[in-house]
Protein backbone atom coordinates (compact mmCIF):
# COMPACT_ATOMS: atom_id res chain seq x y z
CA UNK A 1 0.00 0.00 0.00
CA UNK A 2 0.90 3.86 -0.72
CA UNK A 3 -0.15 6.69 0.86
CA UNK A 4 0.84 9.72 -1.34
CA UNK A 5 1.30 13.28 1.12
CA UNK A 6 0.22 14.94 -2.18
CA UNK A 7 -3.72 13.59 -1.64
CA UNK A 8 -3.28 11.73 2.11
CA UNK A 9 -5.38 13.65 4.12
CA UNK A 10 -3.24 15.51 6.40
CA UNK A 11 -2.08 18.57 7.79
CA UNK A 12 0.75 18.98 10.08
CA UNK A 13 1.47 22.22 12.20
CA UNK A 14 5.14 23.65 13.85
CA UNK A 15 3.38 25.14 15.93
CA UNK A 16 2.01 22.95 19.34
CA UNK A 17 -1.63 23.83 20.03
CA UNK A 18 -2.93 26.22 22.67
CA UNK A 19 -4.73 23.09 24.31
CA UNK A 20 -2.19 20.93 24.58
CA UNK A 21 -0.16 20.17 28.29
CA UNK A 22 1.80 16.85 27.51
CA UNK A 23 3.81 15.84 24.82
CA UNK A 24 1.39 13.08 23.11
CA UNK A 25 -1.08 15.85 22.64
CA UNK A 26 1.01 17.86 20.95
CA UNK A 27 2.76 15.43 18.81
CA UNK A 28 -0.05 13.77 17.73
CA UNK A 29 -2.23 16.76 16.89
CA UNK A 30 0.58 18.56 14.85
CA UNK A 31 1.07 15.11 13.12
CA UNK A 32 -1.78 15.42 11.67
CA UNK A 33 -3.22 12.01 13.71
CA UNK A 34 -6.19 13.37 16.00
CA UNK A 35 -7.99 16.90 16.16
CA UNK A 36 -10.32 18.12 19.01
CA UNK A 37 -13.99 17.98 17.95
CA UNK A 38 -15.26 19.14 21.40
CA UNK A 39 -13.71 18.96 25.38
CA UNK A 40 -12.31 15.67 25.85
CA UNK A 41 -13.53 14.23 22.44
CA UNK A 42 -11.39 13.17 18.84
CA UNK A 43 -11.57 12.56 16.02
CA UNK A 44 -9.13 10.05 14.43
CA UNK A 45 -7.88 11.26 11.15
CA UNK A 46 -6.10 8.52 8.85
CA UNK A 47 -2.61 8.02 9.98
CA UNK A 48 -3.91 7.73 13.58
CA UNK A 49 -7.07 5.71 12.72
CA UNK A 50 -4.16 3.34 11.12
CA UNK A 51 -2.44 3.82 14.52
CA UNK A 52 -5.08 2.43 16.47
CA UNK A 53 -6.21 -0.08 14.26
CA UNK A 54 -2.22 -1.90 14.90
CA UNK A 55 -3.03 -1.52 18.29
CA UNK A 56 -6.39 -2.97 18.28
CA UNK A 57 -4.81 -6.09 16.39
CA UNK A 58 -2.24 -7.14 18.70
CA UNK A 59 -4.80 -6.86 21.23
CA UNK A 60 -7.22 -9.04 19.20
CA UNK A 61 -3.84 -11.03 18.51
CA UNK A 62 -2.98 -11.97 22.08
CA UNK A 63 -6.68 -12.36 23.29
CA UNK A 64 -7.35 -14.98 20.68
CA UNK A 65 -4.22 -16.42 21.64
CA UNK A 66 -5.45 -17.74 24.98
CA UNK A 67 -9.22 -18.70 23.42
CA UNK A 68 -10.92 -15.33 24.34
CA UNK A 69 -14.16 -14.67 21.78
CA UNK A 70 -14.94 -11.70 20.90
CA UNK A 71 -18.51 -9.95 20.62
CA UNK A 72 -19.90 -6.33 20.46
CA UNK A 73 -22.50 -4.73 22.36
CA UNK A 74 -24.46 -1.24 21.80
CA UNK A 75 -23.23 1.54 23.47
CA UNK A 76 -26.69 2.81 23.45
CA UNK A 77 -27.85 1.06 27.07
CA UNK A 78 -30.77 0.67 29.05
CA UNK A 79 -31.32 1.50 32.34
CA UNK A 80 -32.67 -1.81 33.59
CA UNK A 81 -29.44 -4.06 34.13
CA UNK A 82 -27.70 -0.89 35.37
CA UNK A 83 -30.81 -0.15 38.13
CA UNK A 84 -30.27 -4.06 38.95
CA UNK A 85 -26.51 -3.42 40.00
CA UNK A 86 -26.97 -0.59 41.82
CA UNK A 87 -24.45 1.00 39.48
CA UNK A 88 -27.46 3.51 37.89
CA UNK A 89 -26.77 5.54 40.64
CA UNK A 90 -23.59 5.09 42.00
CA UNK A 91 -22.03 6.69 38.61
CA UNK A 92 -23.54 10.06 39.82
CA UNK A 93 -22.75 12.62 37.54
CA UNK A 94 -20.33 10.34 35.84
CA UNK A 95 -22.20 8.87 32.82
CA UNK A 96 -24.00 10.50 30.21
CA UNK A 97 -27.95 9.85 29.97
CA UNK A 98 -30.62 10.13 28.09
CA UNK A 99 -34.35 9.44 27.25
CA UNK A 100 -35.89 7.92 23.84
CA UNK A 101 -39.56 9.57 22.63
CA UNK A 102 -41.32 7.61 24.86
CA UNK A 103 -39.18 8.64 27.81
CA UNK A 104 -37.39 5.26 28.71
CA UNK A 105 -33.88 5.86 30.13
CA UNK A 106 -30.78 4.92 28.31
CA UNK A 107 -27.15 5.71 29.01
CA UNK A 108 -23.97 5.69 26.88
CA UNK A 109 -22.20 2.84 28.06
CA UNK A 110 -19.50 3.37 30.51
CA UNK A 111 -18.54 0.14 31.07
CA UNK A 112 -20.37 -3.68 29.99
CA UNK A 113 -20.03 -5.77 32.93
CA UNK A 114 -24.33 -5.90 33.18
CA UNK A 115 -24.42 -6.70 29.34
CA UNK A 116 -21.37 -9.43 29.86
CA UNK A 117 -23.47 -10.65 32.66
CA UNK A 118 -26.40 -10.86 30.85
CA UNK A 119 -25.50 -12.52 27.64
CA UNK A 120 -23.95 -15.28 29.39
CA UNK A 121 -27.62 -15.75 31.48
CA UNK A 122 -29.54 -15.42 28.24
CA UNK A 123 -27.38 -18.38 26.47
CA UNK A 124 -25.31 -20.70 28.94
CA UNK A 125 -27.17 -23.01 32.02
CA UNK A 126 -24.67 -25.72 32.34
CA UNK A 127 -20.98 -25.98 34.26
CA UNK A 128 -20.36 -27.87 31.28
CA UNK A 129 -20.37 -23.98 28.90
CA UNK A 130 -17.66 -22.86 31.24
CA UNK A 131 -15.48 -21.74 31.87
CA UNK A 132 -16.35 -18.73 28.82
CA UNK A 133 -14.13 -15.92 27.92
CA UNK A 134 -15.18 -12.96 26.04
CA UNK A 135 -14.10 -9.69 25.14
CA UNK A 136 -14.49 -6.53 22.91
CA UNK A 137 -13.27 -3.43 21.97
CA UNK A 138 -15.55 -0.99 22.08
CA UNK A 139 -16.23 2.92 22.40
CA UNK A 140 -16.90 4.46 25.89
CA UNK A 141 -18.47 7.20 27.27
CA UNK A 142 -17.75 9.11 30.42
CA UNK A 143 -18.92 12.92 31.56
CA UNK A 144 -14.98 13.45 32.87
CA UNK A 145 -15.39 16.66 34.48
CA UNK A 146 -12.08 17.64 33.52
CA UNK A 147 -10.93 16.58 30.29
CA UNK A 148 -6.96 16.69 29.82
CA UNK A 149 -4.10 15.35 28.56
CA UNK A 150 -5.85 14.27 24.82
CA UNK A 151 -6.19 10.60 24.70
CA UNK A 152 -5.14 10.74 27.93
CA UNK A 153 -8.51 11.53 29.54
CA UNK A 154 -11.30 12.55 27.63
CA UNK A 155 -15.07 11.71 27.81
CA UNK A 156 -15.20 9.47 24.61
CA UNK A 157 -12.69 6.94 24.48
CA UNK A 158 -12.11 2.72 23.21
CA UNK A 159 -11.35 0.06 25.56
CA UNK A 160 -11.01 -3.74 25.33
CA UNK A 161 -12.59 -5.07 28.12
CA UNK A 162 -12.45 -8.75 28.52
CA UNK A 163 -14.49 -11.20 31.05
CA UNK A 164 -13.98 -14.49 32.46
CA UNK A 165 -17.25 -16.88 33.88
CA UNK A 166 -16.43 -19.92 35.92
CA UNK A 167 -17.71 -21.76 38.19
CA UNK A 168 -15.19 -22.10 41.10
CA UNK A 169 -12.91 -19.78 42.58
CA UNK A 170 -9.43 -21.99 41.31
CA UNK A 171 -11.40 -21.55 38.20
CA UNK A 172 -11.74 -17.86 38.38
CA UNK A 173 -7.76 -18.35 39.43
CA UNK A 174 -6.75 -19.74 36.07
CA UNK A 175 -8.87 -17.20 34.12
CA UNK A 176 -7.21 -14.40 35.97
CA UNK A 177 -3.15 -16.41 35.19
CA UNK A 178 -4.24 -16.42 31.77
CA UNK A 179 -4.98 -13.22 30.99
CA UNK A 180 -2.14 -11.66 33.17
CA UNK A 181 0.43 -13.38 30.64
CA UNK A 182 -1.67 -12.04 27.91
CA UNK A 183 -1.72 -8.65 28.93
CA UNK A 184 2.12 -9.26 29.50
CA UNK A 185 2.52 -10.21 25.75
CA UNK A 186 0.68 -7.26 24.71
CA UNK A 187 2.34 -4.79 26.25
CA UNK A 188 5.52 -6.37 25.54
CA UNK A 189 4.50 -5.58 22.06
CA UNK A 190 2.86 -2.05 22.21
CA UNK A 191 6.54 -0.60 22.44
CA UNK A 192 7.16 1.20 25.89
CA UNK A 193 8.09 0.57 29.27
CA UNK A 194 5.02 -0.61 32.28
CA UNK A 195 5.26 -1.72 35.36
CA UNK A 196 2.69 -4.02 37.30
CA UNK A 197 1.41 -2.61 40.38
CA UNK A 198 -1.15 -4.31 42.93
CA UNK A 199 -4.54 -1.82 42.67
CA UNK A 200 -7.35 -1.03 44.44
CA UNK A 201 -10.75 -2.81 42.30
CA UNK A 202 -12.48 0.57 43.42
CA UNK A 203 -16.47 0.96 42.25
CA UNK A 204 -15.80 -2.46 40.12
CA UNK A 205 -15.75 -4.67 43.68
CA UNK A 206 -13.91 -7.50 43.66
CA UNK A 207 -11.18 -8.68 45.62
CA UNK A 208 -7.54 -9.26 43.22
CA UNK A 209 -6.97 -6.49 41.34
CA UNK A 210 -3.35 -5.15 39.55
CA UNK A 211 -2.95 -2.10 37.13
CA UNK A 212 -0.05 -2.06 34.18
CA UNK A 213 1.02 1.18 33.85
CA UNK A 214 3.23 2.83 31.35
CA UNK A 215 5.94 4.78 32.91
CA UNK A 216 5.52 8.33 32.01
CA UNK A 217 6.17 11.59 33.82
CA UNK A 218 3.18 13.38 33.09
CA UNK A 219 0.82 10.01 34.29
CA UNK A 220 -1.92 10.66 36.71
CA UNK A 221 -1.27 7.38 39.02
CA UNK A 222 1.92 7.35 41.40
CA UNK A 223 3.32 4.13 42.28
CA UNK A 224 5.31 2.86 44.50
CA UNK A 225 8.34 0.17 44.51
CA UNK A 226 10.40 -1.40 47.45
CA UNK A 227 13.87 -1.01 47.01
CA UNK A 228 14.60 -4.26 48.58
CA UNK A 229 12.00 -6.37 47.32
CA UNK A 230 9.31 -7.20 44.83
CA UNK A 231 6.36 -4.73 46.34
CA UNK A 232 5.13 -2.49 43.68
CA UNK A 233 2.03 -0.92 44.21
CA UNK A 234 -0.45 2.28 43.13
CA UNK A 235 -0.85 4.66 46.24
CA UNK A 236 -4.45 4.26 46.16
CA UNK A 237 -3.60 0.43 47.05
CA UNK A 238 -0.64 0.68 49.70
CA UNK A 239 -1.62 -0.62 52.93
CA UNK A 240 0.73 0.96 55.87
CA UNK A 241 1.87 -1.86 58.58
CA UNK A 242 0.85 -0.75 62.00
CA UNK A 243 2.86 -0.63 64.53
CA UNK A 244 2.36 -3.11 67.11
CA UNK A 245 0.01 -2.21 70.07
CA UNK A 246 1.95 -0.34 72.99
CA UNK A 247 1.57 -0.65 76.33
CA UNK A 248 0.05 2.43 78.47
CA UNK A 249 -0.15 0.97 81.77
CA UNK A 250 2.50 3.46 82.72
CA UNK A 251 1.92 6.48 80.42
CA UNK A 252 1.08 9.94 82.05
CA UNK A 253 -2.37 11.24 82.15
CA UNK A 254 -4.20 13.53 79.28
CA UNK A 255 -3.50 17.14 80.60
CA UNK A 256 -4.78 19.83 78.95
CA UNK A 257 -2.60 22.86 78.18
CA UNK A 258 -3.19 26.68 77.38
CA UNK A 259 -1.80 26.58 73.36
CA UNK A 260 -2.74 30.41 72.33
CA UNK A 261 -2.48 30.91 68.78
CA UNK A 262 -1.74 27.66 67.60
CA UNK A 263 -4.74 26.70 64.98
CA UNK A 264 -1.93 24.96 62.72
CA UNK A 265 0.64 22.55 63.49
CA UNK A 266 3.48 24.37 62.71
CA UNK A 267 2.93 27.23 65.14
CA UNK A 268 1.55 24.45 67.89
CA UNK A 269 5.17 22.64 67.37
CA UNK A 270 6.26 25.91 67.72
CA UNK A 271 4.65 26.66 70.47
CA UNK A 272 5.40 23.24 72.36
CA UNK A 273 8.99 23.27 72.33
CA UNK A 274 9.12 26.81 73.26
CA UNK A 275 6.45 25.88 76.39
CA UNK A 276 6.33 22.58 76.94
CA UNK A 277 9.83 20.71 75.92
CA UNK A 278 10.00 17.36 75.85
CA UNK A 279 13.35 15.80 77.57
CA UNK A 280 13.89 13.35 75.34
CA UNK A 281 13.72 15.46 72.11
CA UNK A 282 11.78 18.38 70.44
CA UNK A 283 8.48 18.15 69.64
CA UNK A 284 7.64 17.10 65.96
CA UNK A 285 4.82 17.65 63.53
CA UNK A 286 4.95 13.54 63.70
CA UNK A 287 4.01 13.96 66.93
CA UNK A 288 0.36 15.81 66.89
CA UNK A 289 -2.54 14.12 66.01
CA UNK A 290 -4.26 16.24 62.77
CA UNK A 291 -8.11 16.10 61.91
CA UNK A 292 -9.21 16.41 58.82
CA UNK A 293 -12.77 17.21 58.38
CA UNK A 294 -14.24 16.16 54.82
CA UNK A 295 -17.92 15.65 53.41
CA UNK A 296 -19.32 12.75 51.74
CA UNK A 297 -21.19 13.05 48.29
CA UNK A 298 -22.82 9.72 47.86
CA UNK A 299 -23.80 8.68 44.90
CA UNK A 300 -27.66 8.89 46.18
CA UNK A 301 -27.09 12.76 46.87
CA UNK A 302 -26.90 12.67 50.29
CA UNK A 303 -24.03 13.88 52.21
CA UNK A 304 -22.47 12.72 55.27
CA UNK A 305 -19.86 14.39 57.33
CA UNK A 306 -16.22 12.63 58.09
CA UNK A 307 -13.36 12.94 60.22
CA UNK A 308 -9.96 11.96 59.55
CA UNK A 309 -7.48 11.31 62.05
CA UNK A 310 -3.85 11.46 60.63
CA UNK A 311 0.00 12.17 62.02
CA UNK A 312 0.53 15.67 61.23
CA UNK A 313 3.71 15.56 59.42
CA UNK A 314 0.92 13.69 56.70
CA UNK A 315 -1.14 15.45 54.05
CA UNK A 316 -4.67 13.60 53.28
CA UNK A 317 -4.56 12.11 49.90
CA UNK A 318 -7.28 13.15 48.04
CA UNK A 319 -6.79 10.42 44.91
CA UNK A 320 -6.25 8.22 47.47
CA UNK A 321 -8.97 8.77 50.05
CA UNK A 322 -11.79 8.46 47.00
CA UNK A 323 -10.35 5.24 46.09
CA UNK A 324 -11.32 3.56 49.52
CA UNK A 325 -14.70 5.57 49.25
CA UNK A 326 -15.48 5.19 45.69
CA UNK A 327 -18.09 5.77 44.13
CA UNK A 328 -18.03 8.40 47.15
CA UNK A 329 -17.05 11.84 46.04
CA UNK A 330 -15.02 13.91 48.83
CA UNK A 331 -14.63 17.45 49.41
CA UNK A 332 -13.80 19.71 52.55
CA UNK A 333 -16.28 21.02 54.86
CA UNK A 334 -16.37 24.00 54.36
CA UNK A 335 -17.25 26.51 57.44
CA UNK A 336 -20.49 26.73 56.74
CA UNK A 337 -20.28 22.85 57.78
CA UNK A 338 -18.67 23.02 60.30
CA UNK A 339 -21.05 25.44 62.44
CA UNK A 340 -23.65 22.75 61.97
CA UNK A 341 -21.58 20.88 64.24
CA UNK A 342 -21.05 23.09 67.52
CA UNK A 343 -18.95 20.44 69.32
CA UNK A 344 -16.14 20.91 66.75
CA UNK A 345 -13.80 24.03 67.23
CA UNK A 346 -12.24 25.27 64.24
CA UNK A 347 -8.41 24.91 64.58
CA UNK A 348 -8.36 22.66 67.51
CA UNK A 349 -10.47 19.66 66.84
CA UNK A 350 -9.79 16.80 68.97
CA UNK A 351 -11.04 13.21 69.53
CA UNK A 352 -12.23 13.00 73.65
CA UNK A 353 -11.08 15.24 76.16
CA UNK A 354 -12.64 16.24 79.73
CA UNK A 355 -16.17 13.73 79.72
CA UNK A 356 -16.31 14.97 75.94
CA UNK A 357 -16.23 13.58 73.02
CA UNK A 358 -16.09 15.50 69.55
CA UNK A 359 -14.81 12.70 67.39
CA UNK A 360 -14.82 8.83 68.02
CA UNK A 361 -17.53 6.26 69.78
CA UNK A 362 -20.29 7.76 71.02
CA UNK A 363 -19.09 11.51 70.56
CA UNK A 364 -20.81 14.42 71.09
CA UNK A 365 -20.94 15.82 67.24
CA UNK A 366 -22.00 12.11 65.67
CA UNK A 367 -19.38 12.19 63.11
CA UNK A 368 -17.83 9.08 61.78
CA UNK A 369 -14.06 9.53 62.87
CA UNK A 370 -11.59 7.15 61.02
CA UNK A 371 -7.88 7.04 61.66
CA UNK A 372 -4.27 6.53 59.68
CA UNK A 373 -3.50 2.66 60.79
CA UNK A 374 -0.29 4.71 62.49
CA UNK A 375 -2.80 5.82 65.20
CA UNK A 376 -2.77 2.66 66.64
CA UNK A 377 -3.41 1.55 70.26
CA UNK A 378 -1.09 2.88 73.22
CA UNK A 379 0.48 5.45 70.66
CA UNK A 380 0.33 8.90 72.47
CA UNK A 381 -0.53 12.16 70.61
CA UNK A 382 -0.92 16.24 71.07
CA UNK A 383 -4.46 17.22 69.52
CA UNK A 384 -7.18 19.50 70.22
CA UNK A 385 -9.13 19.77 73.35
CA UNK A 386 -12.21 21.43 71.40
CA UNK A 387 -11.62 24.24 73.32
CA UNK A 388 -10.24 27.43 71.47
CA UNK A 389 -6.81 28.03 72.70
CA UNK A 390 -6.31 24.52 74.11
CA UNK A 391 -4.61 21.38 73.34
CA UNK A 392 -3.99 17.45 74.74
CA UNK A 393 -1.16 16.58 75.65
CA UNK A 394 -0.07 12.58 75.80
CA UNK A 395 -3.74 11.30 74.43
CA UNK A 396 -3.53 7.65 74.13
CA UNK A 397 -5.26 6.07 72.01
CA UNK A 398 -7.27 2.94 72.60
CA UNK A 399 -6.74 4.65 76.57
CA UNK A 400 -8.53 7.67 76.09
CA UNK A 401 -10.54 7.57 72.77
CA UNK A 402 -11.43 5.13 70.29
CA UNK A 403 -12.33 5.75 66.63
CA UNK A 404 -15.02 3.97 64.70
CA UNK A 405 -11.97 2.74 62.42
CA UNK A 406 -9.34 2.91 60.45
CA UNK A 407 -8.77 4.42 57.05
CA UNK A 408 -5.71 4.63 54.08
CA UNK A 409 -5.93 8.09 53.10
CA UNK A 410 -2.77 9.53 54.43
CA UNK A 411 -0.48 10.19 51.29
CA UNK A 412 2.54 8.06 50.49
CA UNK A 413 5.87 9.30 50.57
CA UNK A 414 9.42 8.12 49.23
CA UNK A 415 11.36 6.10 52.34
CA UNK A 416 8.45 4.95 54.02
CA UNK A 417 8.85 1.58 54.95
CA UNK A 418 7.41 -1.07 52.44
CA UNK A 419 4.30 -3.04 53.70
CA UNK A 420 5.91 -6.50 52.12
CA UNK A 421 9.50 -6.58 53.59
CA UNK A 422 11.39 -5.47 56.81
CA UNK A 423 14.29 -3.82 55.47
CA UNK A 424 12.62 -2.06 52.40
CA UNK A 425 11.92 1.11 52.39
CA UNK A 426 8.99 2.99 49.35
CA UNK A 427 10.55 5.03 46.35
CA UNK A 428 7.43 6.54 43.79
CA UNK A 429 7.51 7.56 40.31
CA UNK A 430 4.49 8.49 37.61
CA UNK A 431 2.73 6.21 35.45
CA UNK A 432 -0.63 6.06 32.83
CA UNK A 433 -2.94 3.20 33.99
CA UNK A 434 -3.00 1.12 30.72
CA UNK A 435 -4.90 -1.76 32.06
CA UNK A 436 -6.47 -2.76 34.50
CA UNK A 437 -7.18 -6.53 35.67
CA UNK A 438 -9.25 -7.71 38.96
CA UNK A 439 -11.72 -10.56 40.17
CA UNK A 440 -15.28 -9.45 40.32
CA UNK A 441 -16.19 -12.40 42.04
CA UNK A 442 -20.23 -13.18 42.38
CA UNK A 443 -21.09 -9.38 42.70
CA UNK A 444 -22.64 -8.86 39.49
CA UNK A 445 -23.93 -12.67 38.89
CA UNK A 446 -25.43 -12.12 42.46
CA UNK A 447 -27.56 -8.94 41.15
CA UNK A 448 -28.34 -10.29 37.81
CA UNK A 449 -29.13 -13.76 39.12
CA UNK A 450 -26.37 -16.10 36.93
CA UNK A 451 -26.73 -19.50 37.88
CA UNK A 452 -25.71 -22.36 36.54
CA UNK A 453 -26.37 -26.28 37.19
CA UNK A 454 -23.27 -27.65 39.00
CA UNK A 455 -22.46 -31.70 38.25
CA UNK A 456 -24.61 -32.43 41.20
CA UNK A 457 -27.43 -30.63 39.18
CA UNK A 458 -27.71 -27.70 41.70
CA UNK A 459 -27.56 -24.21 40.62
CA UNK A 460 -24.14 -21.96 41.41
CA UNK A 461 -23.95 -18.70 40.69
CA UNK A 462 -21.09 -17.84 38.78
CA UNK A 463 -17.82 -16.24 39.78
CA UNK A 464 -16.18 -13.68 37.42
CA UNK A 465 -12.69 -11.95 36.09
CA UNK A 466 -12.60 -8.35 34.60
CA UNK A 467 -9.95 -7.35 32.39
CA UNK A 468 -9.40 -3.62 30.56
CA UNK A 469 -6.85 -2.24 28.19
CA UNK A 470 -7.08 1.57 27.36
CA UNK A 471 -7.14 1.22 23.80
CA UNK A 472 -7.00 4.89 22.55
CA UNK A 473 -5.02 5.66 25.84
CA UNK A 474 -2.91 2.97 23.99
CA UNK A 475 -2.09 5.17 21.52
CA UNK A 476 -1.23 8.68 23.94
CA UNK A 477 0.86 6.30 25.83
CA UNK A 478 3.20 5.33 22.97
CA UNK A 479 3.46 8.17 21.52
CA UNK A 480 4.40 9.68 25.29
CA UNK A 481 7.87 7.08 25.34
CA UNK A 482 8.69 7.68 21.94
CA UNK A 483 9.25 10.89 20.90
CA UNK A 484 12.38 12.96 20.72
CA UNK A 485 12.66 16.82 19.60
CA UNK A 486 11.91 16.23 16.16
CA UNK A 487 8.10 14.60 16.29
CA UNK A 488 6.95 10.84 17.09
CA UNK A 489 9.35 7.88 16.88
CA UNK A 490 6.95 4.90 16.61
CA UNK A 491 7.98 0.82 17.15
CA UNK A 492 7.52 -0.27 13.94
CA UNK A 493 4.16 -2.67 14.76
CA UNK A 494 2.76 0.03 15.56
CA UNK A 495 3.61 2.79 13.06
CA UNK A 496 1.35 3.65 10.53
CA UNK A 497 3.38 2.98 8.02
CA UNK A 498 6.89 0.79 7.28
CA UNK A 499 9.02 3.30 5.35
CA UNK A 500 8.54 6.73 4.61
CA UNK A 501 9.99 7.39 1.02
CA UNK A 502 11.31 11.62 0.46
CA UNK A 503 11.48 12.72 -3.22
CA UNK A 504 13.69 15.35 -2.36
CA UNK A 505 14.10 17.43 -5.39
CA UNK A 506 12.77 19.08 -8.64
CA UNK A 507 14.23 16.88 -11.29
CA UNK A 508 11.55 13.90 -13.14
CA UNK A 509 14.12 11.24 -12.53
CA UNK A 510 14.38 11.60 -9.01
CA UNK A 511 10.30 11.73 -8.51
CA UNK A 512 10.56 8.61 -11.15
CA UNK A 513 13.11 6.50 -8.98
CA UNK A 514 11.07 7.42 -5.68
CA UNK A 515 7.55 6.29 -7.45
CA UNK A 516 9.69 2.80 -8.48
CA UNK A 517 10.90 2.22 -5.17
CA UNK A 518 7.24 2.67 -3.77
CA UNK A 519 5.73 0.82 -5.61
CA UNK A 520 8.35 -2.05 -5.52
CA UNK A 521 8.15 -1.41 -1.70
CA UNK A 522 4.57 -1.86 -1.77
CA UNK A 523 4.39 -5.13 -3.93
CA UNK A 524 6.75 -6.74 -1.40
CA UNK A 525 3.26 -5.97 1.09
CA UNK A 526 5.45 -2.80 2.85
CA UNK A 527 3.35 -0.12 3.30
CA UNK A 528 4.92 3.16 2.40
CA UNK A 529 4.27 7.17 3.32
CA UNK A 530 5.18 8.51 -0.63
CA UNK A 531 5.94 12.01 -0.23
CA UNK A 532 5.50 13.29 -3.80
CA UNK A 533 4.57 16.17 -3.54
CA UNK A 534 6.27 18.77 -5.80
CA UNK A 535 5.98 22.55 -6.40
CA UNK A 536 6.74 24.74 -3.86
CA UNK A 537 7.50 21.81 -1.18
CA UNK A 538 10.64 22.30 -0.47
CA UNK A 539 13.40 19.00 0.70
CA UNK A 540 13.56 21.05 4.00
CA UNK A 541 9.51 21.02 5.15
CA UNK A 542 9.22 17.07 3.86
CA UNK A 543 12.33 15.88 5.84
CA UNK A 544 10.62 18.06 9.04
CA UNK A 545 6.92 16.00 8.21
CA UNK A 546 8.30 12.78 8.26
CA UNK A 547 10.46 13.50 11.22
CA UNK A 548 7.39 14.77 12.83
CA UNK A 549 5.28 11.37 11.67
CA UNK A 550 7.63 9.11 13.14
CA UNK A 551 7.74 6.43 10.64
CA UNK A 552 10.92 4.14 11.79
CA UNK A 553 12.31 4.42 8.43
CA UNK A 554 12.88 7.64 6.19
CA UNK A 555 14.60 6.49 2.54
CA UNK A 556 15.37 10.00 0.73
CA UNK A 557 15.89 9.89 -2.89
CA UNK A 558 17.74 12.61 -4.01
CA UNK A 559 21.18 14.28 -4.44
CA UNK A 560 22.60 10.61 -4.18
CA UNK A 561 20.59 9.00 -7.09
CA UNK A 562 23.66 10.46 -9.58
CA UNK A 563 25.53 8.16 -7.38
CA UNK A 564 23.27 5.10 -7.86
CA UNK A 565 22.17 5.31 -3.77
CA UNK A 566 19.64 6.67 -1.62
CA UNK A 567 19.86 7.02 1.96
CA UNK A 568 18.19 5.26 4.21
CA UNK A 569 17.56 6.69 7.76
CA UNK A 570 16.80 5.03 11.00
CA UNK A 571 14.27 7.31 12.33
CA UNK A 572 15.41 6.41 15.93
CA UNK A 573 19.04 6.28 16.40
CA UNK A 574 19.55 8.79 13.41
CA UNK A 575 22.27 6.47 11.89
CA UNK A 576 22.44 6.74 7.46
CA UNK A 577 22.98 4.23 5.34
CA UNK A 578 23.59 4.78 1.73
CA UNK A 579 21.99 1.90 -0.43
CA UNK A 580 21.92 1.12 -4.32
CA UNK A 581 18.87 2.08 -6.04
CA UNK A 582 18.43 -1.53 -7.25
CA UNK A 583 19.07 -3.49 -4.10
CA UNK A 584 17.16 -0.79 -2.02
CA UNK A 585 13.64 -2.82 -2.52
CA UNK A 586 15.43 -5.78 -0.67
CA UNK A 587 17.15 -3.89 1.24
CA UNK A 588 14.26 -2.43 2.84
CA UNK A 589 11.83 -5.56 2.90
CA UNK A 590 14.34 -7.52 4.68
CA UNK A 591 14.43 -4.98 7.25
CA UNK A 592 10.95 -4.14 7.83
CA UNK A 593 10.55 -8.11 7.92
Amino acid sequence: MILRMSNLFVRTLREDPADAEVPSHKLLVRAGYIRRAAPGIYTWLPLGLRVLRNVETIIREEMDAIGAQELQFPALLPREPYEATGRWTEYGDGIFRLKDRKEADYLLGPTHEEMFTLVVKDLFSSYKDLPVWLYQIQTKYRDEARPRAGLLRGREFIMKDSYSFDTTDEGLDASYAAHRNAYINTFDRLGFDYVIVRATAGAMGGSKSEEFLAKAEVGEDTYVRCTNCEYAANVEAVQVRPPAPIPYDDAPAAHAEDTPDTPTIETLVDFLNAKHPREDRPWTAGDTLKNVLVVLKHPDGTREPLAIGLPGDREVDQKRLEGQLEPIEVEPMDDAELRKHPALVKGYIGPAFGGRSALGEESDSGIRYLVDPRVAEGTRWVTGANVAGSHVIDLVAGRDFTPDGTIEAAEVRDGDPCPNCEDGTLESARGIEMGHIFQLGRKYAEALDLQVLDENGKLVTVTMGSYGIGVSRAVAAIAEGNNDELGLVWPREISPADVHVVAAGKEEAIFAAATELAEGLSRQGVTVIYDDRAGKVSPGVKFKDAELIGVPTIVTVGRGLAEGTVEVKDRRSGERTEVPVGEAVEYLANLVR
